[in-house]
């Protein structure tokens, strides 16, 4: 009884308004918790399971642990798979891999990494343990993005791919399809809708046809292992593959309607503050790169690795948190508004890391140091509305713009809804042109803020601004003189465009202009 008395008075002092924020929610949590004689502090979780549909909405600003997961639109699901080594064999700084039980690139401490062991790596069990995690924690999860991450993806057999990525999707319908093309069709209205699918590989490992393969699989986004654009240095830490390989994996990619994702290492053996900077202004100036999107992960020493190795014998030092954070903070400050910084530092256990990066929020000490000097990161994810925490604006406020750039052989056009007095980004779409083409390409659409659920209105993402979003770069691609364009579509919002007058042809949603 006294766990229920505790859960009722928790929600009636946030109902009154007497709690007002998580700090007073921590604080009213202690109290009751002394007053009922309570062992121990129950999870937010329990106070959620306790609450109607209503109740909840009016609380969950408050009792919603870690919003930041669904502030960008979507839930992140991410997925491992089974240990297996890499086809080239292993990097130096590479603290993974079967020896180590783990998947390549992974120490196996790591959340999602721990996640995986403790599911098997069964892609079914790990999928349904990972949204119900997130429901008990107060989030929707209507609109999942899928993240398959471990080693090379694309190397394993295709019979392995289909299988693992049936697993996803039979997992967010509930019921197991009989294969993976049923499985897709049944979460086009299933509950939990796959909007987004990213695999992780490398761009060796990447060619046409394994394009259209991951294409088929519903693949919307995929995230290379580049590190730095220099040959030597690739070669130094046996990456087994050159800046060559980035080149064509990544236009192969873009000309296909794919997002691509570059994973940066910045401290690499060999390397230091000048190159590092040098890298990262040639890949947004160089028409051959020009990524999507960064996940930037300064180099770290870990037990077991070559690098461990040279580090004990003095021939190798990371960058000190210090020097991380003015290269990182660089490299923000030069970011452009079309592309994104997803992450910045591995989720690597602290214990783990012999030297490097000492500590946990090295993308908070990067925002310092450019406010010190008077700069500002300009990237996607500063902007996004929902983390900057708009919630509510006037359409007279908002400016549609378009910046268009040169990227692996055709025009990019990413076209934006802006909010210009707060520098706030409330949605863009991605537009490709490419030059041997008829068929204009929307390699991606998006729109910012608190994920409204499916089939209700009232929050940014269900304001109109997507379907503007799309009728302008439809109006644009034919004012160009393109035929048709065609959407890479996530399997669960395919219903959406069809909505809007797109038929299905294969893997994409298309419409004559």
């Amino acid at each position: 009884m006294s766990q229920d008395e505790y859960h009722r008075r928790l929600t009636e002092l946030i109902l009154s308004g007497e709690v007002k924020d998580k700090a007073g929610l921590q604080k009213a949590k202690i109290k009751l918790c002394r007053e009922l004689h309570l062992p121990s502090v129950p999870p937010n979780s329990e106070t959620i399971e306790r609450l109607d549909e209503e109740t909840f909405r009016r609380m969950e600003d408050i009792i919603k642990r870690k919003p930041v997961r669904t502030l960008s639109g979507v839930a992140v699901v991410a997925v491992m798979t089974s240990p297996a080594p890499c086809p080239h064999g292993r990097c130096t700084y590479c603290p993974g891999g079967v020896d180590n039980n783990s998947p390549q690139s992974y120490t196996g401490k790591e959340p999602a990494a721990r996640r995986a062991s403790y599911n098997e790596y069964d892609p079914f069990r790990q999928t349904k343990a990972r949204v119900e995690q997130l429901e008990a924690i107060g989030h929707d999860t209507d609109k999942i993005d899928l993240i398959i991450m471990g080693g090379t993806f694309t190397s394993r057999p295709v019979e392995y791919q289909d299988g693992f990525v049936k697993g996803c999707f039979d997992a967010m319908n509930g019921t197991a399809a009989k294969d993976l093309v049923e499985a897709q069709s049944l979460n086009e209205m299933a509950q939990h809708r796959c909007i987004g699918l990213t695999i992780e590989t490398r761009p060796d490992s990447f060619d046409a046809a394994m394009a259209d393969h991951v294409l088929r699989l519903g693949a919307t986004r995929v995230e290379f292992g580049v590190q730095i654009l220099d040959d030597d240095i690739l070669r130094s830490v046996n990456r087994g593959h050159g800046v060559q390989a980035v080149i064509d994996a990544t236009k192969v990619a873009k000309d296909r309607g794919l997002k691509v994702c570059y994973h940066l290492m910045p401290g690499l053996p060999g390397v230091n503050a000048e190159k590092d900077i040098a890298s990262f202004r040639m890949m947004f100036s160089d028409e051959r790169f020009m990524p999507d999107m960064l996940k930037i992960y300064p180099t770290l020493v870990v037990g077991g690795t070559p690098l461990h190795n040279d580090w004990v014998e003095g021939r190798y030092s990371p960058y000190t948190t210090a020097e991380a954070t003015k290269v990182v903070a660089d490299m923000k400050a030069m970011t452009p508004t079309f592309a994104r910084i997803q992450r910045i530092q591995r989720d690597i256990p602290v214990q783990l890391i012999q030297a490097g990066v000492d500590k946990s929020h090295l993308r908070e000490l990067a925002r310092d140091e450019l406010a010190s000097t008077g700069r500002s990161c300009h990237c996607i994810r500063c902007r996004e509305v929902g983390l900057k925490g708009i919630k509510t604006f006037l359409p007279e406020e908002v400016a549609w713009n378009r910046t268009s750039y040169r990227a692996s052989g055709g025009w990019e056009h990413f076209i934006s809804a802006d909010l210009p007095a707060c520098d706030g980004l409330v949605g863009y779409v991605r537009l490709r042109l490419g030059d041997r083409t008829r068929t204009a390409r929307v390699r991606e659409l998006k729109v910012f803020g608190q994920m409204a659920r499916l089939g209700l209105d009232g929050k940014v993402q269900h304001r109109g601004f997507g379907k503007e979003l799309l009728a302008r770069a439809e109006a644009f691609a034919r004012e160009a003189g393109y035929e048709e364009i065609a959407v890479t579509s996530g399997v669960g919002v395919r219903g959406y465009y069809a909505g809007l007058g797109y038929r299905r042809e294969g893997t994409y949603m298309v419409k004559t202009l």
